[in-house]
């Protein structure tokens, strides 16, 4: 959403950009680091730092900081009130519990999609835990999320942008990927083979609305030593399709 430069609070922005700093690639920081990350000056991001350790959200020996656990306060009060999450849950689990696989529920974020639920299998693997983020043109969920929007939002996010290639499989050229998206976009599903990770298969589908928009995308994940990745559309695409359609009327 877009706001009045009068509502616009800088100082909060600049510490949750401080705060989003932190990732598996980079679990401490410095001001030094920080500031090259969140795109503020060092003196700015230590004062954001200190501030953020004082309430409680980083912990520091002086010059390193890391997150506190405090910080899972905003994503549990995220996942105990949305309604998305709780509605999909169930479907999740009986899927899981039908199959022996690892389902999830994903939503876009700019460049990535984030897990906002999963099912509670023990096959579960590849760090696919709640508020996992994962980049969205590698992964079967983010495609079928960006294949969503309309083709000009889809133009406007790939413009300029430089896919990252993760393993030999990664679709990197811009051109191949708009070809790639208009595909999905036509069947209406998306399989994914080794692109994020080598032996990891994935096949997507949207979650929609009765209106039609699309609120998110609901996949499998599994292995070549557990499924043949000819199989994910033959035997799980149906079950992802049917529980997506049960699913709309509750979304």
């Amino acid at each position: 959403m877009t706001i009045a430069h009068a509502d616009y609070i800088a100082g909060m922005a600049k510490g949750l950009a401080v705060l989003e700093s932190f990732d598996t690639q980079r679990q401490r920081l410095n001001a030094t680091l920080a500031a090259e990350r969140a795109g503020l000056t060092r003196a700015a991001a230590r004062r954001h730092l200190l501030t953020l350790a004082h309430l409680g959200y980083l912990e520091t020996d002086g010059s390193w900081f890391w997150l506190a656990p405090k910080v899972l306060r905003l994503s549990g009060s995220y996942l105990a009130s949305a309604r998305l999450p709780r509605a999909i849950q169930p479907t999740l689990n009986r899927l899981a519990g039908l199959t022996g696989e690892s389902f999830s529920a994903v939503v876009l974020d700019g460049e990535q999609v984030v897990i906002v639920a999963r099912s509670g299998s023990a096959q579960l693997a590849y760090g696919l835990h709640l508020g996992a983020r994962l980049p969205a043109h590698a992964t079967s969920t983010g495609r079928v999320l960006l294949a969503a929007k309309s083709r000009s939002d889809f133009s406007a996010w790939l413009k300029g942008r430089e896919l990252a290639r993760l393993t030999a499989h990664t679709t990197t050229d811009n051109r191949n990927f708009r070809a790639l998206i208009a595909q999905v976009r036509q069947q209406d599903y998306c399989v994914a083979s080794e692109e994020h990770e080598l032996g990891v298969h994935a096949v997507a589908v949207p979650l929609r609305m009765m209106d039609g928009r699309t609120v998110a995308a609901l996949n499998v994940v599994t292995t070549r030593q557990r499924v043949e990745p000819r199989s994910l559309q033959r035997d799980l695409l149906p079950l992802l399709l049917e529980a997506a359609r049960e699913l709309r009327a509750l979304l």
